[in-house]
């Protein structure tokens, strides 16, 4: 899993007034919870675009005082006019417990079914993946190579290694589409077929 590094602040006063205060000087207020007590503390503004500029998903180590925290961004709230980060809640990790989280999908391989002119879909951008800390992938690559047009690949065909896919099983992921060419092509080879076997 990619790592992302933040330095953070602890807040010597939390209150809106102290907030308002924070976000003048371009930093985020930020909570982290998930071990002991609930961590208040601020990171400036610019730390977040590793995080919200790429869709892969990443752990986010935090320094506070020289402490350093492994977490996950659990919440993230955006001014509505301004779109810069208003706030964020981070879930600080434990090797024992099992998180989830929203992994993007990738494809690699060229489809038979494209090559006769069909159209891959992907229809699922993202899976929701159960797992520890340690086995959880920051991306979910599938083979499409052997999908010819109108196949697809289910949720409950992905290859998981020591994760759990929490999305309905029967949802297709990716899926070759139809197309004129496609059903030209596939036209062509039954007549082809069949003048064959003549």
């Amino acid at each position: 899993m990619k790592i992302v590094s933040m330095s953070g602040s602890l807040r010597e006063n939390v209150g809106k007034k102290d907030a308002k205060a924070l976000r003048r000087e371009d930093k985020v207020p930020c909570v982290m919870y998930g071990k002991g007590e609930q961590k208040m503390f601020s990171v400036p503004q610019t730390a977040f675009s590793p995080v919200i500029f790429t869709p892969d998903a990443c752990f986010i180590e935090i320094d506070l005082n020289g402490t350093k925290h492994m977490t996950m961004l659990k919440d993230i709230q955006y001014h509505p006019v301004t779109e810069i980060v208003y706030h964020a809640d981070f879930y600080e990790l434990s090797d024992d417990k099992p998180i989830v989280m929203s992994i993007p999908v990738y494809t690699t391989g060229s489809s038979k079914g494209v090559m006769k002119g069909g159209k891959l879909v992907t229809k699922i951008k993202r899976l929701k993946v159960k797992a520890l800390p340690k086995d959880m992938p920051n991306k979910i690559v599938l083979d499409v190579t052997d999908l010819d047009v109108l196949q697809g690949i289910k949720v409950q065909e992905v290859p998981t290694n020591n994760f759990e896919l929490l999305d309905v099983k029967s949802s297709v992921v990716v899926t070759v589409k139809s197309t004129r060419s496609s059903a030209t092509a596939t036209e062509e080879g039954g007549e082809e077929a069949a003048s064959a076997a003549e």
